[in-house]
């Protein structure tokens, strides 16, 4: 919610003075209360001495002196109050001035190393523009004996680590055995180490349908389902080439949520956050294949192939989608092409939140609600998607869950932007309760893995490995049949060593080449290219009819930023009026519903126990209707 909030510094300068007002006028009462109790008790003892003095019998005389006595005690402790309170004022008062003195020295450090920074992430724009800049000095031919010296030698250095030409290696699952895959095969064509497993795929012929291990009913794929009816556009207007310094918008902005820092669209894509969940259906013929599998375990190997396909997107798209407006609705109709509708809607503003809903004429239902959580921390900004992910197949009610691993942003302030997924994914079938445990390694400059690696395992109901699957996050991934196990020595953490013999690993996918000229069309894949294509008959609220989106879109970045502006303050007057309603009922006794989203409504999950938000029905019903009549006006 851009421009929320006011600078800390300023509102933090009113405070301090604001208390130390408050301090001051406290200080002169207690002072005031000093003289009167001074005043009155020496008024009192001229009272009772006076009182003495008189003639009084003998009982009276002595209650006087025994009020005289209390007078004197509480005048006492009145002197022993006072002179604590002078104590404690000078305290704070020589405290408070060291205690300035470290916040001044602090505020000069802090503006200091902000200056450093930005000075540094100065000097290194224009290192690499004057490197840009310099004329090639080292030849780019592939005859060229001296070109890329380094990664040929580093090249020799994985080779000569590849000890065993017959042994896989992976990484070990957290809390569970290590484990070696050996291939069970003749063939040395098929025996791969480690550090060409995922990229030696690529030219091999090992199709979907050529699976040896996979039943036949897998692969009964026919060309023609998967060959689109409509011509969809191929390209967006190039990305301006306008710059802008970062670290003057992002300084001030460390620790805060994502979604309050007010950015302009010069980091955006031209897409919002429910196009960006929606593009989760870019490998949906994974889905298709895996509603036709009898083999609940060869299912789960294609589910564990969706949920890493996801992210191949991600690799180069380091700009942000746009925050949807609460309301805001985002439709993909591909039933006549692919057999499959999409609805996703902005249910929730404070924490974003968005509801997706998926159904297939090919036998599943995918639904999920996101809530990005996202922190910026100086060097590197991270995302984690909050919520959980379910997939259902018709036929045989398999039901699978599973969340989203972390993504990680960094050199934010210095350096070219870069993405890495790390983390676990858990994917759980409710019904046969087999799973399948993935680990996205996070990258590491001292490491000689293979980049963006994924490794895993899927086990039946009593933990037995089945297939081990591997890969990268960004190219492909592959499955390998367990024949055999059995147990080895210990590993190099003293963990046993799990020894599986499998048959010939074969793909399960592989990302998609991305379109020509994708680096100056924010590297959107085919079908990220066609989200924000105009379509008929959406609904009102749809994300194509965002007009600072389709401005962006145009390069018109100028226009779409005072547009932004518009449409987010027309969105917190619409909050500011629900809060104030809000308060009136509480006035009045009478219970407030809040806001509603119009095609999601919230329930809880019987297999999770957690509460989400599922589809209502009725939003592809009104569309055909063309009725929209209840739709909010958000734009």
């Amino acid at each position: 919610d851009s421009g929320d909030e006011e600078p800390t510094s300023q509102s933090d300068r009113s405070e301090i003075q604001g208390t130390l007002k408050i301090l001051v006028s406290k200080l002169d009462d207690l002072s005031t209360c000093n003289d009167l109790i001074a005043k009155h008790g020496a008024a009192l003892q001229r009272s009772l001495s006076e009182l003495e003095g008189l003639k009084v019998p003998v009982e009276g005389g002595e209650k006087i002196k025994a009020v005289n006595e209390r007078a004197t005690l509480f005048r006492i402790t009145s002197n022993a109050m006072i002179n604590a309170c002078r104590d404690f004022l000078d305290l704070a008062e020589t405290h408070s001035r060291r205690w300035q003195r470290a916040l001044q020295y602090e505020r000069e450090q802090r503006i200091h190393l902000e200056e450093t920074i930005e000075q540094l992430a100065k000097q290194h724009n224009s290192l690499e523009r004057a490197w840009r800049e310099a004329p090639t000095l080292v030849s780019t031919t592939p005859s060229a004996p001296t070109a890329n010296k380094g990664g040929s030698e580093r090249l020799h250095k994985e080779e000569a680590s590849d000890e065993d030409e017959n042994t896989e290696y992976f990484d070990a699952m957290e809390d569970s055995p290590a484990f070696i895959t050996v291939t069970a095969t003749e063939n040395t064509q098929h025996r791969r180490s480690q550090s060409n497993l995922s990229g030696a795929s690529g030219s091999q012929p090992n199709h979907w349908n050529q699976d040896d291990h996979m039943s036949p009913s897998c692969n009964d794929v026919s060309g023609k389902e998967l060959r689109p009816r409509r011509q969809r556009r191929t390209r967006v207007p190039d990305k301006p080439n306008y710059s802008l310094n970062l670290w003057s918008i992002m300084k001030n902005c460390i620790g805060k949520e994502l979604s309050k820092i007010p950015m302009p669209v010069n980091f955006n894509e031209p897409l919002s956050m429910l196009q960006r969940l929606t593009e989760d259906l870019e490998y949906h013929e994974l889905l298709d294949k895996a509603a036709r599998c009898d083999s609940s375990l060869e299912q789960m190997c294609l589910v564990a192939a969706f949920s890493v396909s996801s992210y191949s997107t991600t690799v180069h798209r380091t700009a942000k989608p746009f925050n949807p407006l609460l309301g805001e609705t985002y439709e993909l109709d591909r039933q006549e092409e692919f057999g499959y509708r999409s609805l996703c809607e902005q249910v929730s503003h404070h924490p974003p939140a968005a509801a997706h809903h998926v159904i297939s004429q090919r036998g599943w239902t995918l639904w999920q609600e996101i809530t990005i959580a996202s922190k910026f921390r100086g060097k590197y900004l991270s995302i984690m998607p909050l919520g959980a992910i379910h997939l259902q197949f018709h036929s045989s009610g398999n039901h699978y869950v599973w969340r989203k691993v972390t993504s990680t942003v960094h050199n934010i302030i210095v350096g070219k932007l870069w993405i890495d997924q790390s983390g676990d994914i858990e994917i759980v079938n409710h019904r046969t309760k087999e799973t399948c445990q993935l680990k996205f390694s996070p990258y590491s400059y001292f490491s000689r893995d293979v980049p963006r690696k994924v490794t895993g395992m899927v086990a039946d109901s009593e933990g037995q490995a089945h297939y081990i699957l591997s890969g990268t996050w960004d190219d492909t991934m592959e499955s390998a049949k367990i024949v055999h196990s059995s147990r080895g020595g210990s590993g190099s953490e003293g963990k046993q060593k799990t020894v599986y013999q499998t048959l010939s690993p074969k793909r399960l996918w592989k990302k998609y080449p991305l379109p020509e000229n994708a680096e100056n069309m924010y590297y959107f894949s085919a079908l990220a290219l066609t989200l924000n294509e105009p379509e008929e008959g959406v609904g009102l609220t749809d994300s194509r009819l965002r007009p600072d989106q389709k401005l962006m879109e145009e390069g018109r970045w100028d226009e779409a930023n005072s547009e932004k502006q518009r449409l987010e303050e027309k969105q917190r007057a619409v909050r500011r009026r629900r809060e104030a309603e809000a308060s009136d009922a509480v006035d009045e006794g009478k219970e407030y519903e809040g806001y509603q989203p119009l095609w999601f409504h919230q329930r809880r999950d019987s297999i999770t126990g957690e509460t989400n938000f599922v589809y209502n029905g009725g939003y592809w019903e009104a569309k055909e209707r063309q009725d929209w009549s209840m739709c909010p006006n958000i734009f």
